[in-house]
């Protein structure tokens, strides 16, 4: 499963793309305005980091609008991928912005009859939030299962990129489920790593090496 980092924070993006752990950047408006910059000097400098997919997000909510915000976005650089809403609009814009052979990210997906007209429109990643879905009392991951099951079921190639991921459960169960991507904020990656055995262990084989008195360098 692919890494995705969920911010507009550079100092992060560079920190853990520097570990080998970034596959690509989402970010949205919001992450935009928590950024502090412009949307398209904040892009490009992720763009910079990362030589995977960077999703920008249009705010735009009819056609055209959708479609001149596009041109603008896909100009900052080569692995931008144009983030649309799963609307009526935002799905026909879909469709014209990959037909010139851009990515889509298509994003607020929360059925899987969303997560189908996705696929049909030709989307490159379907967005769906399964925290937001947690947060109303469903349970998100189902329909993780939902999506993977249709897309199987017709070798649809939009790759399922979970989203509004809240803890490490999460990511867990998306692998196994079988996302292809989980897109997570900075301080959830970091916490994959934890486990209190390894913190324990750890402190063991260095208190005993210490009683050796040797050096390795």
């Amino acid at each position: 499963m692919k890494f995705f980092i969920d911010t507009a924070d550079i100092k992060e993006i560079r920190e853990l793309n520097e570990m080998g752990l970034v596959d690509g950047v989402t970010t949205n408006p919001s992450l935009i305005l928590k950024s502090g910059g412009k949307i398209d000097e904040v892009t490009r400098e992720i763009c910079d980091i990362v030589s995977g997919p960077v999703s920008a997000e249009v705010t735009a909510t009819d056609y055209k609008g959708m479609m001149a915000e596009a041109k603008v976005l896909a100009k900052i650089a080569d692995n931008v991928a144009i983030k649309v809403p799963l609307t009526l609009d935002g799905l026909k814009a879909c469709k014209a912005i990959r037909s010139e052979g851009r990515m889509v990210n298509v994003t607020l997906c929360f059925s899987a009859n969303q997560a189908l007209l996705a696929a049909k429109a030709g989307a490159s990643f379907i967005s769906p939030f399964v925290g937001r879905l947690d947060d109303i009392g469903i349970e998100g991951m189902d329909l993780i299962s939902e999506i993977r099951q249709i897309y199987d079921n017709y070798d649809f190639q939009t790759e399922i990129l979970v989203a509004s991921v809240r803890s490490v459960n999460h990511v867990k169960d998306a692998a196994l489920i079988g996302a292809d991507v989980a897109t997570v904020p900075p301080a959830i990656l970091r916490a994959l790593v934890k486990h209190p055995l390894t913190d324990k262990g750890l402190e063991a084989f260095l208190a005993d090496w210490a009683k050796t008195g040797q050096k390795i360098a």
